[in-house]
């Protein structure tokens, strides 16, 4: 990630001699970045905007830790602040199970995805349905990485820095991740042919 055009440091020293204008700016700089980390992880429990709040009040709690450093922007800072409050929320949810109904879309969907038969493309929403239906299925670390590497497309590299794993844990994980929806999706279609 790069760091945004505007001078942080400086928005971070004016907030520091207390000036409200200066933590406004911040969030509205922010926001953009902070809402797309967000919605990689996919909570039951709070909506994007509530975990975006979320994001900043650990943020501003934690403001008078973060120091800048050679080749650490505070954008990488604030990204992993992110991910961290939200794979804690995502920890914190109640894990039952959800069997979320498909509509007929997407289970046209779900049938082309365990056996590998086309579907026609233009039903893109109900594809994203599935998705939806099936991340929220997994274990929040496995909707983190899988959210991360294949709707976010980002590097492995880039994924070990922002949550603190190895390259050779990202890719475990997200292997086994994958394996595990497979899992799910393929209990859907035994069950949808019940």
């Amino acid at each position: 990630m790069t760091e945004p055009t505007l001078d942080v440091s400086i928005l971070l020293a004016r907030w520091a001699q207390g000036d409200p204008d200066a933590a406004t700016e911040l969030v509205l700089h922010t926001h953009p970045w902070v809402l797309r980390w967000v919605r990689a992880h996919r909570s039951h429990s709070f909506s994007d905007e509530d975990l975006v709040q979320e994001v900043y009040l650990t943020m501003f709690a934690k403001l008078d830790r973060y120091s800048p450093r050679d080749g650490v922007p505070f954008a990488h800072w604030l990204s992993r602040l992110t991910v961290n409050t939200c794979r804690d929320v995502l920890r914190a949810e109640v894990r039952r199970p959800r069997l979320v109904g498909l509509s007929a879309q997407a289970g046209e969907w779900l049938e082309s995805l365990t056996s590998e038969r086309d579907v026609p493309i233009a039903e893109t929403h109900a594809a994203r349905e599935l998705v939806d239906v099936l991340l929220a299925e997994l274990a929040p670390d496995d909707r983190l990485v899988l959210s991360l590497l294949d709707l976010q497309q980002l590097s492995v590299a880039e994924i070990a820095q922002l949550t603190g794993w190895s390259n050779t844990l990202v890719k475990v994980r997200a292997f086994r991740a994958r394996r595990r929806l497979r899992t799910l999706a393929e209990r859907r279609v035994r069950e949808q042919g019940s």
